[in-house]
């Protein structure tokens, strides 16, 4: 044999070795519980879609590493359709979705599991030069309609019925989202794409698009626009009230966007119509197989519901909650 096939016979076997030993490594490594009364816990989480959903998860992956501090997570936001790809995928444990899940979706094996409640609002810039007039008249649904779905209302006048000639700026979202496809059924469209404006990605760069064009119109999840914080709104950007019964007018019953904590109890008691409130979920491929996922999904559903009010969102009512535990057993 010459010194060439002897060295690719080498060469062939070393790469098999490795194969071989890379399979047995991969086989090995799971997420595993070890003493129950410890609390150990070992793995690695990952989630990635909605923006809706990611200060929250984040919250919650903070204070389970506090429990469970050798559990590792990957969170990154992409909009609701990159997440149920990557969870449908098995490129993530988990999908962030803000919508409802289609009956094609679960078809493929998604998995959901509602964890909380928020709401798609409108918003508008605080330089609007209409903005006194909006906030008392408010939009009925048919008049959003007709500024994002068929486009009849053109200017800030015809929106309120003056002579005021500036243009409507609308913006939209251009990654596949859960807050533009709620906000197109909102308004009766069956798809995200309905919806005209310019596309922008993500919904920080949404709200960042709105507070910068004093014409422009857009919608945004709560958490964009109301600092956890101060509950207060976040300078540059506006609600657009709802005009709900359809009187033309805001009344005190319509009145809930001082600040996050009104927004929130009106979402919570129904007076913010639903859509465009909305139950948010965490979506996998299958019910899940790992000990780590299965863990943080009950500890989300159980002791995890006490940041959702503080983290602005809304808790689910108690009987839902149970229904979605039972799911996991």
């Amino acid at each position: 044999m010459n010194s060439t096939k002897f060295k690719n016979l080498l060469l062939v076997g070393f790469l098999t070795v490795l194969t071989f030993v890379t399979i047995l490594g991969c086989g090995g490594k799971k997420d595993s519980t070890t003493d129950g009364a410890s609390g150990k816990l070992e793995g690695t989480i990952s989630l990635s879609g909605a923006f809706a959903l990611y200060p929250l998860a984040n919250k919650w992956a903070e204070e389970f590493n506090k429990t469970y501090p050798d559990v590792r997570f990957n969170i990154s936001a992409g909009g609701a359709g990159k997440g149920m790809a990557d969870a449908l995928a098995g490129a993530v444990d988990l999908g962030m979705i803000s919508r409802e899940i289609k009956d094609e979706e679960k078809a493929k094996g998604a998995w959901p599991v509602a964890v909380t409640k928020d709401a798609v609002i409108p918003t508008i810039s605080s330089s609007n030069p209409v903005l006194a007039a909006l906030k008392e008249k408010g939009l009925t649904k048919e008049e959003f309609r007709k500024i994002f779905i068929t486009a009849e209302l053109k200017t800030w006048g015809q929106a309120i019925e003056t002579s005021a000639p500036e243009k409507i700026n609308v913006y939209s979202r251009s990654d596949a989202s859960g807050a533009a496809a709620t906000w197109a059924q909102y308004l009766g469209g069956k798809e995200q794409d309905e919806l005209k404006g310019i596309g922008v990605f993500g919904d920080p760069g949404l709200a960042d698009a709105v507070k910068k064009d004093f014409n422009g119109i857009g919608f945004n999840n709560v958490i964009y626009v109301f600092d956890i914080n101060s509950k207060a709104k976040y300078p540059g950007i506006e609600v657009l009230p709802i005009d709900v019964n359809g009187d033309n007018k805001i009344t005190a019953e319509e009145q809930f966007y001082g600040d996050m904590n009104q927004l929130v109890a009106a979402i919570g008691d129904g007076r913010y119509p639903s859509p465009p409130a909305r139950e948010l979920y965490f979506v996998s491929k299958g019910k899940p197989q790992s000990e780590a996922v299965k863990i943080f999904l009950s500890w989300v559903l159980n002791e995890g519901q006490k940041f959702v009010i503080e983290t602005g969102y809304i808790q689910l009512p108690a009987d839902r909650l149970k229904t979605e535990v039972e799911k996991l057993k």
